[in-house]
């Protein structure tokens, strides 16, 4: 049994998170694994650029770099490539400063945690390996829950209902500006984060309702945050 539950009728209060960039230190080795998946097909797009587009789902993020009058033949070759690459990455994957403490602050301030990403579930397994905290963990969703990827809301829809949560009591906390834009298509407030490599003012133009460099200094302001009231009322609550 997890921890999700009612408190007294109301509804449980939550936090989202995606993982990617946000979590765990990995934007980069995306980054590195999408470009050398595109050079195994003769395809040189700088590294600057992939990186920009990271945090979309690996479908979005090909049509997005490669334009519309590219060979789609290969883009499901291309997310394979992708995706083995990057799991030969998998033993350097390694969690922000703060990251399980943050996830183990929410949730003993009785705030339900859900991983929203869309990692593949092998992938999803390595993460939660790294991130060491699945005691405070309440569910999470992988690409196979969603139909389309960020920036288009699925996955967070996804997450709500794996977390029994519904979008007026949860925040978000991504490290992208998809993240952001995914969010927005639901109101869901979204806490942007800089250690994934997208700058304060990206986060904040896309609509970021706070900006932190990463896990730790969030951690460290959590009740000035807007993780902060949602704590409250759970304290309330109990």
């Amino acid at each position: 049994m997890g921890r999700i539950m009612t408190v007294h009728g109301e509804k449980k209060l939550g936090v989202l998170f995606d993982v990617d960039g946000t979590l765990i230190d990995s934007s980069y080795l995306h980054t590195i694994a999408w470009w050398e998946a595109f050079r195994r097909y003769g395809l040189d797009v700088p590294m600057a650029s992939i990186h920009r587009a990271v945090g979309m789902g690996g479908d979005k993020l090909i049509g997005h770099l490669l334009g519309a009058d590219r060979d789609q033949d290969n883009d499901a070759a291309l997310e394979a490539a992708h995706g083995a690459i990057f799991s030969t990455r998998w033993p350097s994957l390694r969690p922000f400063a703060g990251a399980k403490d943050l996830l183990v602050q929410c949730a003993d301030a009785q705030l339900a945690v859900v991983l929203a990403t869309s990692a593949k579930r092998d992938d999803l397994t390595v993460l939660r390996a790294a991130l060491d905290a699945d005691a405070s963990i309440d569910a999470a969703t992988s690409s196979a829950d969603a139909q389309e990827s960020k920036p288009a809301p699925d996955i967070l829809a996804a997450a709500l209902r794996a977390g029994h949560l519904e979008a007026e009591n949860v925040v978000f906390v991504g490290d992208s500006v998809w993240d952001v834009q995914a969010a927005a298509k639901l109101s869901i407030p979204c806490i942007g984060v800089t250690c994934g490599g997208t700058s304060e003012a990206e986060l904040k133009d896309a609509g970021a309702v706070a900006v932190f460099e990463g896990p730790q200094q969030l951690l460290s302001n959590l009740a000035q945050s807007p993780i902060g009231p949602l704590a409250a009322r759970a304290a309330r609550r109990n």
